[in-house]
This record gives structure tokens, C-alpha cells and sequence, in this order.
């Protein structure tokens, strides 16, 4: 009758994923080189002036620098170049994101550089396509999947993936070793 059956990472990933999609309905969209993006807002704290921003030697190259958040230092990533883009021109409208990464069991808070945040939009899960296999200008693993707002597409982005810590430490050691004295001669 009723049996236990033993959950897969994967499977439990896969219902994780499913689970977030179907609770998140809100998100909060902006623009990135003239493109229309969104993060689910359940991971966003706050979004605040682009300022007083401090750069960092030997960082990844994503990584605009830090700033100081009310004593916490956070580091800033520039979504654009982390999306092999061309980093967009800082204007009045640009901002950062202040998003919330799960790492491991606890949580850390980055910045995201985006060009402008448009509004807090509701997507009905109907209306969120699975991301292209093809065809994407940004990695597939990077998108969430598409979001249909007014006949258009929204991509909306896969926060754990695109800021992954990981995958950032490891590009941040990439450039170190790049930028060593010698380093060209090795």
C-alpha cells in the first residue's frame, strides 16, 4: 500500500524548481542593454541608488566591486558582462538590486548592477514558457524560463545559477592567476 520511496537529488531539485514557480508569480522586471529581464521578487530585499560603489583588484570581471550596505560589505555583480555583454553606461536610471543568494544552508546578499527596474509584474504560470533550448543571446542554465507580458517576451532569470558563488570564486581565481607577474610567461 503505502510505500516509501527513496527522492533522487535530482528529483527533489526538479520538484524545488517546479514548487518555486508555481508560489513565485510576482517579478521584479528591468532592462539590461535595452532588453527586458525579471527575477522573482521573493529574493529581492531592496533595490537602491547606483553609488559609492569600490573596486576590488584581481576580481572577475562581472564584478564591478563593493559597496557598503549599513555596515555589511556586498559584492556587486554587473549582470550585462556577466552575460558576455558590453557594460551599460551608468545613468540616473541605473540601479542596484540587492537579491538574496542561497549558499549551501545559509544566505548572502549580492548586488545586481541593471540599467533600469521597470515595475513588479504578476506572471500567471500559464503565461511562463520553459526556457529555449537555442537561440538565447545569455546560457540556457542562466533562464528560468520566458515570461509572456503584453505579446512580448520577459526572460526571467535563475538567480541561484546566474549568481552562483561558486562559479564566481572560480572566474575571480581565473583573473588573479591572469594578472600575476609572469603569468603570460608560464
Amino acid at each position: 500500500m503505502n510505500q516509501v520511496v527513496p527522492a533522487t537529488a535530482k528529483s527533489v531539485a526538479l520538484a524545488e524548481h517546479s514548487a518555486r514557480l508555481q508560489e513565485q508569480t510576482q517579478y521584479l522586471t528591468f532592462m539590461l542593454n535595452g532588453e527586458p529581464f525579471a527575477i522573482g521578487i521573493l529574493c529581492i530585499k531592496e533595490i537602491i541608488e547606483y553609488s559609492g560603489l569600490t573596486e576590488v583588484p584581481m576580481m572577475p570581471e562581472c564584478i564591478r566591486g563593493v559597496i557598503n550596505l549599513r555596515g555589511a560589505v556586498l559584492p556587486v555583480l554587473d549582470l550585462a558582462v556577466r552575460f558576455g555583454k558590453k557594460s551599460g553606461e551608468v545613468t540616473k536610471k541605473t540601479c542596484i538590486v540587492i537579491v538574496e543568494v542561497k549558499v549551501g544552508d545559509e544566505c548572502q546578499d549580492m548586488g545586481v548592477v541593471v540599467d533600469a527596474v521597470n515595475a513588479v509584474l504578476e506572471i500567471p504560470r500559464s503565461d511562463i514558457e520553459p526556457a529555449p533550448a537555442f537561440g538565447s543571446k545569455i546560457r540556457t542554465d542562466f533562464i528560468e524560463g520566458m515570461g509572456k507580458v503584453n505579446g512580448n517576451f520577459v526572460i526571467l532569470l535563475n538567480v541561484s545559477q546566474v549568481l552562483s558563488v561558486d562559479e564566481l570564486g572560480a572566474a575571480g581565481q581565473v583573473a588573479s592567476q591572469a594578472q600575476l607577474p609572469g603569468a603570460a610567461a608560464a
